[in-house]
């Protein structure tokens, strides 16, 4: 793979859940929709971004695919799921909506200044995290964005 990113690539992440109809109804309380060209009775395709997806996958389906036993996501924690909002009171929105929906909070709420999360636990007990970053951060680095603060407090 001589270029590691490229316009084009998108990125599909697959998950084992135990209802396609109910987690597709909780990712909807979230904002979230699904393109249903790919979507049937044992897949969501749910759209995280431009070219970002998460297959909400029945566990048989995603058996298919696996190659190793399916861990229980409510005693084994594999991956932590996190997608960005535009806002920090989107995140305490969209952890609201998870919380009312069924989902359980995993963790407090982690604030950076330059960085803010929350963190919540879906119904079938995967780990998300909804986090915005500030806008210059995400482009220049927490460390040169950190510098570039204190150099703009300090006195002239």
């Amino acid at each position: 793979m001589p270029t590691p990113a490229h316009p084009g690539r998108m990125l599909f992440v697959n998950i084992p859940v135990a209802d396609i109809e109910r987690s597709k109804a909780f990712f909807a309380k979230l904002g979230f929709s699904y393109n249903p060209k790919f979507t049937d009775e044992t897949a969501a395709c749910m759209l995280v971004g431009e070219h970002a997806f998460v297959m909400l996958l029945s566990r048989e389906k995603f058996a298919e695919f696996a190659k190793l036993p399916i861990a229980d996501p409510t005693t084994h924690m594999l991956a932590l799921y996190c997608f960005s909002v535009a806002s920090r009171d989107e995140v305490d929105s969209v952890s609201a909506a998870a919380l009312a929906a069924g989902g359980t909070e995993a963790d407090d709420a982690e604030d950076y200044g330059f960085m803010y999360s929350r963190s919540f636990f879906d119904l079938d007990g995967h780990g998300w995290q909804v986090m915005w970053m500030d806008p210059a951060a995400a482009e220049q680095g927490p460390e040169a964005f950190a510098a570039s603060m204190q150099d703009a407090d300090a006195p002239a």
